[in-house]
């Protein structure tokens, strides 16, 4: 594992599993990351830190981000985990007790703080030379991406575990919503309206 120099910003690996909204939760979460400093890696060798964004919907997405989680751990040793498998935090532990923290999902400012605890942004980072778009860092091709408008489910069908992962429906206000779709269809992503 390498360590940042003192000159460099601080590095950080990034593994999204799951559905389109852990993909936006990513999302904003690396846009962040971008604008205080840190500098996001494609390897494990590269970053000095690696989150790992969870999938715990059905038992085979919950052993992908399990062996995910190990599989990071391994080839870093520095890993916070997030995302929906977070509300499992005690089946986290007990498979990976080694793990820097867990957060659940949509927690962005606990995932930020875990960041900042593990591995201080740079002290003198300038936020003009670490421009980020309007429409923040995609993961998506540059022609289409996920607009979420709300979280979490009201319904408690005994099927599904939605509503204990992500909460209760909470609905974006209509002007954050139309305001981030204008940004996207600025930035060339194809209106399907």
């Amino acid at each position: 594992m390498t360590q940042s120099k003192l000159s460099e910003n601080p590095t950080i690996g990034f593994v999204s599993l799951g559905c389109p909204k852990n993909l936006v939760d990513s999302e904003r979460i690396l846009t962040q990351l971008r604008m205080e400093g840190y500098n996001i890696v494609p390897s494990y060798n590269d970053a000095d830190m690696v989150i790992v964004n969870t999938c715990g919907f059905i038992d085979s997405a919950v052993q992908e981000s399990l062996g995910a989680i190990g599989e990071a751990l391994s080839e870093n040793g520095k890993v916070l985990v997030t995302g929906c498998l977070g509300a499992k935090k005690d089946e986290i532990i007990q498979v990976h007790p080694n793990v820097l923290g867990i957060t659940g999902a949509h927690a962005y400012e606990e995932v930020l703080s875990q960041v900042h605890q593990h591995l201080p942004p740079k002290a003198n980072h300038n936020p003009f030379t670490d421009l980020v778009p309007p429409q923040g860092i995609k993961l998506t091709p540059r022609h289409y991406a996920y607009l979420k408008i709300s979280e979490g489910c009201n319904h408690s069908c005994s099927f599904c575990i939605i509503p204990d992962m992500r909460g209760k429906l909470v609905s974006r206000p209509i002007g954050q919503v139309m305001g981030e779709a204008e940004r996207l269809v600025k930035a060339g992503v194809k209106s399907c309206w």
